[in-house]
């Protein structure tokens, strides 16, 4: 069953503990967490210790994505604040295969991340050391962008890839994420949907999770 991982980019910066209940209280599978530094994206958003502080008031699985330009100085702070899942953008770094290492030696599942132009045939080597790979599907740095519609054939190649390997890799998807295109998204062999702006300005987040898991 695909699993649905709203963004808490889109939450109440000013609640977060609340916007966490509720996405518990409305089924949510996961909590996908964008940590931006301001240099790989224009942008900047939280680390490790807000992290920490919101860890004891949430059982849901907590996901790191991380927009940075240094992501293994991350890895360390982020498991002991009780984070289950590191994703890292294959266009920062040039040891890729060094730092999915640190993250499974941290404890925690490893990602690698493509932005949308950036061919899933890169990852054709490091591919069977992957627990999941996340494919942007807006440009990172900022919420609620419209979906790019390439990045649907990006996920189809992906799944081939996987499937001819006999991998157990998943497939994450994020960026303007919705309820018209999350069965797209599915077909096409998406085990996890982010979303954020669709889930948080919902008249009924409960509904739109359940419609986003199909």
């Amino acid at each position: 069953m695909t699993r649905v991982a709203p963004s808490l980019l889109s939450a109440d910066f000013s609640a977060l503990r609340e916007e966490l209940q509720r996405l518990a209280a409305a089924g949510a599978d996961i909590v996908h967490l964008d940590i931006m530094d301001g240099h790989f994206v224009p942008n900047l958003t939280f680390g490790a210790p807000v992290i920490q502080a919101l860890r004891p008031h949430s059982e849901l699985i907590f996901d790191a994505h991380l927009m940075v330009t240094t992501p293994l100085q991350y890895i360390a702070p982020l498991a002991e604040a009780g984070v289950e899942m590191i994703s890292f953008h294959y266009e920062t770094e040039p040891h890729v295969d060094r730092v999915v290492q640190a993250i499974h030696a941290a404890g925690c599942r490893a990602g690698v991340v493509l932005n949308p132009a950036t061919p899933v045939e890169v990852l054709t080597d490091v591919l069977p050391t992957l627990d999941f790979v996340l494919l942007m599907s807006v440009n990172p740095g900022f919420g609620g962008q419209k979906f790019i519609p390439y990045v649907t054939a990006k996920v189809d190649r992906l799944k081939e890839m996987i499937r001819a390997r006999g991998l157990r890799t998943e497939i994450e998807v994020d960026g303007g994420v919705t309820e018209e295109n999350a069965a797209v998204l599915r077909a096409v062999g998406c085990d996890i949907l982010v979303a954020g702006s669709a889930v948080f300005n919902s008249d009924d987040m409960a509904r739109t999770i359940r419609t986003l898991r199909g």
